[in-house]
Order: structure tokens, then sequence, then C-alpha cells
């Protein structure tokens, strides 16, 4: 192959990676943000039904191996499954989202430095995906997007 031949085609491969890339670039952020919101918010929800579905064995794990110090076990164990099972459904909703991505940092701050401080990986992850939606928001598929519209809306008329 010459020197020509070559160049052309490694010419031709840098524009179609270009062209993937541009493709990529324009995939809707809003699928991302739902994607996200459904994503951690499953994970804490998932956590909550476990403890709502057999508390007595959610407050002897907090008892024997959660260690949360100066929380009672059991006022643990309760705590921690309201705001799973809280939290998560105005994620899903897109509601408040801002505001529900606190405690859940919260607790994923919790875990990581007194239950499981091996998973840092998933903490990260999780962590990572709860920032995001904290600093851009839930994007255009969430009620807080429609009420956002209807009170802009709403200042406008007035």
């Amino acid at each position: 192959m010459s020197v020509d031949a070559r160049a052309i085609r490694v010419s031709e491969a840098r524009a179609s990676f270009e062209a993937v890339r541009q493709w990529l670039a324009g995939f809707p952020l809003s699928i991302i943000q739902l994607g996200l919101r459904i994503g951690v918010g499953s994970v804490f929800f998932n956590a909550g039904l476990l403890k709502y579905r057999s508390f007595e064995f959610a407050v002897k794990l907090f008892e024997d191996v959660y260690h949360v110090p100066l929380l009672d076990p059991t006022l643990a164990a309760r705590m921690a499954m309201v705001n799973e099972l809280t939290f998560p459904l105005l994620l899903f909703l897109g509601l408040g989202t801002r505001v529900a991505t606190l405690p859940l940092l919260g607790m994923i701050a919790v875990i990581q430095t007194f239950v499981y401080p091996q998973a840092w990986p998933d903490h990260l992850f999780w962590a990572t995906a709860l920032v995001f939606l904290l600093s851009r928001g839930p994007g255009p598929l969430s009620l807080d997007h429609l009420i956002e519209r209807y009170l802009w809306r709403r200042k406008g008329s007035i």
C-alpha cells in the first residue's frame, strides 16, 4: 500500500470516527437523566422493599452487621427504610429531584463509612449519578420540568 493510500485510509477512518462521535453526542440528555433517576432510585427502592418485607431481619442486620454509630438499630433500620422508599419515588417522578438526592447522598456517605467501605465502586457510581442530577436537574421528562414551565408561564402573564 502506498503512502498516499494509507493517508487516505487514515483520513477516512478519522472522518468515520468523528461522524460516530457527533452522532453519539446528539443522544438526548433527557433520556440519560431519566435513566440515572430510575437506575439509582431502583437500587435504593429495592433495598427499602427488602427492609419493609422483613423488618425484623433488617433490625437484626443493623444490630449485628451494619453498626451505625449513635443510632439505635431499630431506629436506624426504620430511618433507612423510610428514606429508601420515599426519595426514590421522588426520583422516579422527577419531583423535588434536587432535594431528593441529598438524603440519598447522605445515606451513601454513611454506608461507605460505616457499613460497606469495600463497596466504594458502587457507592462512587451512585453518588456520581446523584451529583449529576443535583447539579443538572432531572431533565424535561420530569414533573419538576412541567412545574417549572407552568410557573414560568404564570410569571410571564402577571
